[in-house]
């Protein structure tokens, strides 16, 4: 694992990009799929093939089995671990390639499920809608494995009573592992800008984001395993930053926080 995380040398560091950010992502080609919305939001009606490992950070998006709880949106595409797709981290990989001297695939992410023995190529995955997750036992060794050997996953997009079915399944995953609320003053938090506020409202909703994390051992002075963005959706942000309909402070916000986790994930 730790053989596989890209060379970062060089981060940019400017304050007067941060108003821009929502701005940048207009310029990422569109998305010619169709697409509808529905009860899950935008969803997909095709899916790209995956890239092959070439080196570059590549967004991975987990795909898993729904829980029976999940529910059917439009013309029963409401498939939770998509939510977002494409649009969400190809806008995200086009930042992270402008802001910083990381190497992020644009076009190219790739979906994987947790046992594919592919996913130890990359280091930081990414899955959404946990409260859906339902891990089989191999995806639960799996992940186990990807963790402590240097993996590095973030969960998004989830709220208020899902929070129950994540802690249940991360208790498989990680028995021992502690969820502990995140502060400003975590490293991952200024691994490339300095967060200095972590409460913002989430989309009028009236939930606070709160940030939990896992760390290695438990000890707050290692390496952080796995970040959760809770009553949070860092990608919807992203997804629909060049739209107008969110505010673009917020998508800002949204882009310094997902920067952050790839620079923490990609030098620790």
């Amino acid at each position: 694992m730790k053989s596989a995380r890209a060379v970062v040398a060089l981060f940019v560091r400017s304050r007067t990009v941060l108003v821009t950010l929502g701005v940048c992502a207009l310029v990422v080609a569109p998305i010619v799929w169709a697409q509808g919305r529905g009860g899950g939001g935008r969803q997909p009606t095709y899916f790209s093939p995956n890239a092959p490992y070439d080196g570059r950070y590549t967004f991975v998006r987990i795909k898993y089995d729904m829980t029976s709880g999940a529910t059917r949106g439009f013309r029963g595409q409401d498939i939770k671990w998509a939510h977002d797709y494409p649009r969400g981290e190809r806008h995200f990989t086009k930042i992270v390639n402008e802001l910083s001297s990381v190497r992020a695939r644009e076009m190219d992410t790739n979906i994987l499920t947790l046992d594919d023995p592919e996913l130890g190529k990359y280091p930081i995955a990414y899955l959404c809608e946990p409260g859906f997750w339902l891990p089989s036992e191999s995806e639960v060794l799996a992940l186990r494995n990807y963790l402590t050997k240097g993996g590095f996953i973030i969960f998004d997009d989830f709220f208020n009573d899902a929070w129950y079915n994540f802690e249940t399944q991360m208790k498989r995953v990680l028995p021992n592992g502690q969820l502990v609320p995140l502060t400003e003053k975590d490293l991952i938090f200024d691994a490339f800008y300095n967060i200095a506020q972590l409460d913002n409202p989430y989309m009028g909703r009236g939930e606070r984001a709160q940030f939990l994390g896992i760390f290695e051992d438990n000890d707050r002075s290692k390496r952080l395993l796995a970040i959760i963005n809770y009553n949070n959706d860092l990608s919807e942000y992203w997804e629909f930053s060049d739209e107008g309909s969110i505010p673009v402070d917020l998508s800002n916000e949204a882009y310094k926080l997902g920067i952050n986790y790839i620079i923490y994930a990609l030098t620790r």
